[in-house]
C-alpha cells in the first residue's frame, strides 16, 4: 500500500496523469471531438459514394441518349411528358394513403 501511495505522489506520475486527462477531455482535439470528426467523415464518404454512383448512372444515360434515337424519344416521353401531335398524354399520380 505504501508503494502505491509513493507512485501516486510522484511528481512525474502526477504530471503524466494531468497530461493524459488534459489530452483526453480538455484539449481542442479531445476524444469527443475525434469521435464527431470520424462520424462526419463517414457520412461524407457515404455521400461521396452516392454521388459517384449517380454520376456514373447519368453518364451512362447520357451516352445512351447520344447514341440511340429511340432512347432519346423514350427519355423525352417519360421525363418531360412530350408527345407527338396526334397523341394524348395522361398522367396518373398515385396519392399516398392517409394514416
Amino acid at each position: 500500500m505504501n508503494r502505491l501511495l509513493e507512485i501516486f505522489r510522484n511528481k512525474y506520475f502526477i504530471a503524466a496523469a494531468a497530461f493524459v486527462v488534459w489530452m483526453l477531455f480538455f484539449d481542442k482535439n479531445d476524444m469527443l471531438s475525434q469521435y464527431e470528426y470520424r462520424a462526419e467523415v463517414n457520412k461524407l464518404q457515404e455521400e461521396k459514394d452516392f454521388y459517384e454512383a449517380e454520376i456514373a448512372h447519368v453518364k451512362k444515360d447520357l451516352n445512351e441518349l447520344n447514341t440511340n434515337l429511340n432512347t432519346a424519344e423514350k427519355f423525352a416521353r417519360e421525363k418531360y411528358f412530350m408527345k407527338k401531335d396526334n397523341e394524348d398524354v395522361y398522367v396518373i399520380v398515385k396519392e399516398n394513403p392517409k394514416k
